[in-house]
């Protein structure tokens, strides 16, 4: 057997049962073994373990992610990984957050828009609080819109774009004059449309 063709079948074996590979010495089994794990609804309280508690955050943040994929009922696990010490794992977790539309986590995933040292999970903040779509979120968002790093103020645009009202609407064509040309082409875009 050839190194792919070895390669291959432990690859279609930890797809087929990703069970034993969840506790491989290998931090990059077990990420693998973690993504094959997202159909597997039996392994959901293994991966809330590894979210926890494995040293790797490359696996840390497989198991944020495959639990938002999963859809899972329970965000108690995503919300603690918010406090991760890596900002990949808080920005996968936010995210997970964001597409299971967690209404009762804006404030907190608002103040981690307006406070994360990682610009990386602000934007995956601002993203959130557009998906979930939460009224609450629009203060945040139009503070954010004038005042955060350009990035972050691009996210907001598109953020901003599902909530109505005078103030969303200023805050949108304020944002189509911004100085940063990546803030300015996504508001123009956003209200370009508006006024056709």
């Amino acid at each position: 057997m050839t190194s792919n063709e070895t390669d291959r079948a432990t690859l279609a074996a930890l797809v087929a049962d990703p069970t034993s590979a969840l506790d491989s010495p290998d931090a990059a089994v077990r990420r693998l073994a973690v993504a094959a794990a997202v159909a597997r609804p039996e392994l959901r309280l293994r991966i809330i373990d590894l979210l926890r508690n494995d040293p790797a955050p490359i696996v840390r943040r497989e198991c944020a992610e495959t639990l938002g994929l999963a859809a899972v009922d329970d965000p108690v696990p995503l919300a603690a990984a918010l406090g991760d010490a890596d900002p990949t794992v808080r920005e996968a977790a936010v995210t997970a957050l964001g597409e299971l539309e967690v209404a009762s986590l804006v404030p907190t995933l608002a103040v981690l828009a307006l406070e994360d040292p990682d610009n990386l999970v602000r934007e995956a903040a601002v993203a959130a609080l557009g998906a979930i779509g939460d009224p609450a979120a629009v203060p945040t968002l139009l503070d954010l819109i004038s005042s955060g790093p350009p990035q972050v103020r691009r996210r907001c645009v598109a953020a901003l774009t599902v909530f109505e009202g005078s103030e969303v609407e200023a805050a949108l064509r304020s944002a189509a004059a911004d100085r940063n040309p990546m803030v300015r082409e996504a508001a123009e875009m956003v209200v370009g449309r508006e006024i056709e």
